[in-house]
């Protein structure tokens, strides 16, 4: 199998007026389908690393590979099209814009890319939305929908540029019981039927629990994976 993402001795510390090191030497690597959780203890580390993994934060020692590509000396513009292009994101809080319509929120990182003519993009979109049984929200404004139905158009949205991995800050921390069943019911369909790769920053060991394979840091460290 193809490794998507690979980690090579990351460190991170932040001086402020002493130094404190957030992240120790993490080393890992997924390969292609996994779906994969990282869990820990508040303040660990794990929403620093993934800000890292998705080349959101650059000020960091060690190497970061995306697809056999190292991330390192790249310009901002050179990272932001590969976020855009390999990278689907999915938070704790759905960041939908209430002005546009579900539909357009789902298109906005695929006219972004610009890959596909604006037609294509929305005839994708609607696919996504079909994939999340969501279609029928299409025309609303996200503040029609409930929490677990904006979940679900966040995840659609981070499926339209086909990236080669998605990854969730907590993207259920927001959620009850049964509406974080279904967004972890959906996430393991992508991985299991999809093939698609899934990188999940939670503190719910549920959900952990059910994944692939879990990255438990404890002080910055991987501690077991």
């Amino acid at each position: 199998m193809e490794t998507v993402l690979a980690s090579k001795g990351i460190c991170k510390s932040f001086h402020d007026p002493i130094t404190v090191d957030i992240l120790k030497d993490v080393t890992f690597s997924i390969k292609k389908g996994e779906f994969v959780s990282v869990t820990g203890k508040s303040g660990c580390g794990k929403s620093t690393l993934l800000y890292i993994l998705s080349t959101m934060d650059t000020d960091y020692q060690g190497e970061l590979f995306i697809d056999g590509e190292l991330m390192r000396n790249k310009k901002e513009k050179q990272l932001a099209s590969i976020r855009n292009e390999k990278i689907g994101f999915v938070f704790q809080f759905h960041y939908l814009l209430n002005e546009f319509s579900v539909l357009e929120n789902v298109m906005l990182p695929g006219l972004k890319l610009a890959k596909y003519s604006a037609q294509e993009v929305e005839k994708r979109a609607m696919e996504k939305l079909r994939v999340l049984g969501i279609e029928s929200e299409a025309k609303k404004s996200p503040n029609q929908l409930s929490g677990g139905q904006k979940q679900r158009v966040a995840i659609a949205r981070a499926l339209i540029n086909d990236p080669l991995i998605i990854m969730g800050d907590e993207p259920t921390g927001n959620l009850d019981k049964k509406n974080s069943l279904i967004v972890f019911d959906i996430f393991k369909e992508l991985a299991h039927t999809l093939k698609q790769t899934l990188l999940i920053v939670t503190h719910d060991q549920e959900f952990a629990k059910s994944t692939d394979r879990i990255i438990e840091m404890e002080d910055g460290r991987i501690i077991h994976m």
